[in-house]
């Protein structure tokens, strides 16, 4: 690896920044978050482990932007392939085998939301917002009566969104905890539960 690529100009343009980015979602998806090093994915990325610090000041941060850009990444597939309950439940069967690739990334990103539980955390802000997105997106997926009529029992969208959310990441945190469980299909029984059949 040769200085005069590392040592291009420092300034912190998307491109570069993105290909850190990968390079880090490689190294923590083969090593583990614990042990992927700053200097690995330095590597990864073609430059020196000074030049990455450029970048990103610690692995922390490096962690955060990973999962912020996946999670960026899954919104926008979503937005354009679920326009309705029916298309929401294979969505999401889809995209859990997906993460279910990565058991790693599964794991840190659940232990990156908790931890930015706490109000000082420097993910606390970015937490809030995904989950107040999400949660109006879903909401405005029944925009009158008429699309209300399909959630069961008289359910608002704002609880359904709020149960939703709920029923995504226990079954989520439930399979890091034991790999052989099946929540593919439980998160169907739900979708089915919540949307009386139309959700597939």
């Amino acid at each position: 690896m040769g200085e005069g690529r590392a040592r291009g100009p420092y300034a912190r343009t998307p491109a570069r920044r993105a290909e850190i980015v990968r390079a880090a979602r490689d190294s923590f998806a083969e090593h583990g978050y614990a042990k992927a090093s700053l200097r690995d994915i330095a590597e990864r990325a073609g430059m020196t482990h000074a030049g990455l610090l450029h970048h990103f000041r610690n692995k922390d941060e490096l962690l955060a932007e990973v999962l912020a850009e996946r999670d960026a990444e899954e919104w926008r597939q979503g937005l354009a392939r679920v326009r309705g309950p029916e298309q929401l439940g294979p969505y999401l069967g889809e995209l859990i085998r997906h993460h279910q690739q990565a058991p790693e990334l599964m794991r840190l990103w659940m232990e990156l939301a908790a931890a930015a539980s706490r109000p000082d955390h420097p993910a606390h802000a970015h937490f809030v917002e995904r989950y107040e997105r999400s949660r109006a997106q879903f909401a405005d997926g029944f925009p009158d009566e008429e699309s209300r009529a399909a959630l069961r029992g008289g359910v608002s969208p704002e609880s359904a969104a709020l149960l939703f959310h709920a029923v995504l990441s226990g079954l989520q945190l439930q399979w890091v905890l034991d790999q052989e469980l099946d929540i593919v299909g439980p998160l169907g029984d739900f979708m089915r539960l919540l949307f009386e059949g139309r959700a597939g």
